[in-house]
């Protein structure tokens, strides 16, 4: 994203970039797994289709709220947060589509997709702390906890 001033608040330009990247980049992934989320509730099917249903529409609603959490932090920052869908597709490092209608799929998929955002997040939540800026950390520590306690959920669904 384009860089609109530089904040003073003690962290120097090339973090703010790097930092920024990454928020872009957990934004775009956060983003893209919420609408396969949601996706998935609109069409499951199944016998475990209410439980299923519903343990979907708290996982979708939570991502949500993270992409505003997210992208106000970039803002804070002093960078634009990625807007459209062509962003967000440009950024995400998780697949967009998997249409599927095994629920059980669906749940591995979305296993996947936690444990793959888990593992991104882990070294940015690092380097943002080793550049001074424990906000950004503690924003990713938060996520972080949220991708492993939903992908364990996920899995124990699915075993």
């Amino acid at each position: 994203m384009t860089s609109e001033t530089t904040p003073a608040i003690g962290i120097d330009e090339k973090a703010l970039k790097d930092i920024n990247a990454g928020l872009a980049q957990t934004l775009a992934d956060t983003f893209t797994l919420y609408l396969k989320t949601h996706g998935y509730h609109w069409n499951v099917t199944g016998p475990h289709f209410r439980s299923l249903h519903l343990m979907l529409e708290e996982q979708y609603q939570a991502l949500f709220e993270a992409t505003d959490d997210l992208a106000e932090r970039m803002r804070a920052l002093g960078d634009k947060a990625p807007g459209s869908m062509a962003e967000m597709l440009e950024l995400a490092t998780i697949t967009d589509r998997e249409p599927t209608d095994d629920a059980m799929q669906m749940v591995k998929n979305l296993q996947r997709d936690h444990e793959a955002i888990a593992s991104t997040i882990r070294p940015l939540s690092e380097a943002a702390d080793e550049a001074g800026d424990g906000a950004t950390a503690d924003l990713y520590n938060a996520r972080l906890d949220f991708h492993e306690q939903t992908a364990w959920m996920l899995r124990s669904f699915a075993s």
